[in-house]
């Protein structure tokens, strides 16, 4: 079979190329799945320039979330069967066959696609988990920078089913008309004059009592300044820089508190009974449409550089998936 390969790290554009390999056979507990559509993740690309937190050895397969069909069942697989759609997490899912433990994948009921499909776990699922980790009540107020991005719609498509209240912050005003196009409101461009104010007219001087931070760089030190004496600042991700830059004003005077969500070590981390929850939500939002996953463009897996160009590409609004 045909599968994306990297034999250094760098560049995924360069370094990722089709290789004929093995055909995967499935061990207890696990299944081998055909793949059908699998989405890019930013830490998918981060992996193979070797800038994330896990580190494959080399040469090293790529991807880690894909849809597609079970084709056969290793021992002690009861909870799936042959002919079945699924989704799910599985470390060289672009690949026209995969290996995954039958307890990390979801059955992808019919009603829903498999551009839906191949993106229903890893972003719905951290951005719902973010939500429940940052315990935000009705009524409280959130603020999110990346609000254009994958898991910033989500979160804040999530948060109005619950009655939390999002401020976004995006770095052009394109996004604004971007976001509402999406049905998404309550946006601030921070590279317009009084952006600020903006974010207090929007909350009507309510204050923001959490802050999501995506970007890292100077961004971290701009949600903090919209964040009120006490709040809670959750660090996701560095799409401008690994590095972030704030005040110690902010954390000694004023008393706010900064943490991390790594997705990668909470959803693993879930009980039984919570990740059934969690994803019962998921789907049952996906299939009602109060959440939406949007797909920019399609590329065969040998056409990675082009694919690895449109994710990277600004403004994008959907996801970019690989096909067989």
């Amino acid at each position: 079979m045909r599968a994306l390969i990297h034999r250094q790290f760098g560049s995924p554009a360069h370094e990722l190329h089709v290789e004929e390999v093995p055909d995967p056979v499935a061990g207890p507990g696990e299944v081998v799945v055909r793949m059908t559509a699998s989405a890019i993740h930013n830490h998918d690309l981060l992996t193979v320039s070797g800038d994330y937190g896990f580190t494959p050895s080399l040469p090293a397969r790529a991807g880690t979330e894909a849809t597609g069909v079970v084709e056969s069942l290793g021992e002690g697989v009861t909870n799936l069967a042959v002919g079945q759609r699924v989704a799910g997490g599985a470390f060289g899912a672009w690949s026209e066959k995969f290996v995954a433990r039958a307890a990390g994948l979801v059955p992808v009921p019919d009603v829903l696609d498999d551009d839906t499909a191949a993106q229903l776990v890893s972003m719905p699922a951290s951005a719902l988990a973010l939500l429940n980790a940052i315990g935000a009540s009705e009524g409280e107020w959130i603020a999110q920078n990346a609000a254009g991005g994958t898991v910033g719609r989500l979160v804040a498509q999530f948060a109005q089913s619950r009655g939390v209240n999002v401020v976004g912050l995006v770095r052009r005003r394109d996004g604004i008309a971007e976001l509402a196009d999406a049905g998404i409101g309550r946006i601030a461009a921070t590279n317009e004059d009084g952006w600020r104010e903006r974010v207090a007219e929007i909350t009507g001087g309510a204050a923001i009592v959490h802050g999501v931070d995506s970007v890292g760089g100077p961004a971290t030190g701009d949600m903090l300044s919209i964040l009120a004496d006490g709040a809670h600042l959750t660090l996701f991700g560095g799409m401008g820089s690994w590095q972030f830059e704030g005040s110690m004003n902010d954390i000694i005077f004023r008393g706010i508190t900064i943490d991390g969500f790594w997705g990668s070590k909470v959803l693993p981390a879930l009980t039984p009974d919570e990740r059934t929850a969690l994803f019962g939500e998921v789907i049952a939002k996906a299939v009602s449409g109060d959440i939406t996953l949007a797909v920019e463009q399609r590329f065969a897996l040998a056409d990675i550089a082009a694919a690895v160009e449109s994710h990277d590409r600004r403004g994008r609004t959907g996801k970019v998936l690989l096909t067989p």
